[in-house]
């Protein structure tokens, strides 16, 4: 019996059902924690709007095994790094996205998702909508 709920909890972890996967939007702000830890590291940064407001986001990626392969580190993304992020947004509006690039003050990018690919069976990503900007 454990055998055979252990993949459905499995799969349920790692969903990205919250996300709108038919959608991309990309955010610019500084950054105020990378959070490399697992099950999935989280980059938090601080988006300003055209009026000023400051709204801190979260950004949901990979495990930090899964951001070493793609040559994701730690280090990239310290306090106050300026980067340009670009992600699927929550379906119910709050503050977050499932990462898919980001992009430094100094024009290096990381790439965690294709920008479009066509669907996969594994709830991979889907093809992306034209960005907005928030």
């Amino acid at each position: 019996m454990v055998f055979c709920a252990l993949p459905v909890a499995s799969f349920a972890h790692h969903s990205r059902v919250m996300f709108d996967e038919s959608k991309s939007a990309t955010y610019r702000g500084s950054v105020r924690e990378f959070q490399y830890t697992n099950p999935h590291a989280w980059l938090i940064v601080d988006v300003e709007n055209a009026n000023g407001q400051v709204t801190t986001w979260g950004f949901e990626t990979l495990a930090p095994s899964s951001l070493m392969r793609l040559g994701i580190r730690k280090g990239d993304f310290p306090f106050g790094t300026k980067v340009t992020v670009k992600g699927n947004p929550m379906k119910d509006g709050r503050p977050a996205a499932y990462l898919i690039s980001v992009t430094r003050a100094d024009g290096k990018k990381f790439s965690v998702l294709p920008e479009s690919s066509p669907p996969s069976g594994d709830g991979g990503p889907k093809p992306q909508a034209p960005a907005s900007t928030r």
